[in-house]
């Protein structure tokens, strides 16, 4: 499986938990509602797991982004002929 596809396999994952987040919430808000702690409890949990998988995916994001720029260099390197590479002879 190429890198790409790893790649959307992730935020694609990611993109269900968080709906599946939403909709736990919304079948347990009509309990939760009928008490403030409960009330607060949900939100702030709901909002921390969408939080904590939103950095999770922003990690994967940033971490494709600096291979993908050290493995441009590495690829025009190889297609220099060898005098450009300062080979002697």
């Amino acid at each position: 499986m190429k890198r790409s596809s790893l790649h959307l396999l992730k935020g694609a994952g990611y993109l269900i938990s968080t709906v599946s987040v939403v909709l736990l919430a919304i079948v347990s808000w009509s309990n939760a509602s009928k008490d403030l702690l409960l009330t607060a409890c949900l939100l702030a949990g709901a909002a921390t797991s969408v939080a904590g998988m939103f950095c999770r995916w922003l990690s994967y994001e940033v971490e494709k982004r600096q291979e993908e720029r050290f493995e441009r260099p590495n690829d025009q390197a190889m297609k220099m002929p060898m005098a450009d590479h300062g080979a002697d002879g």
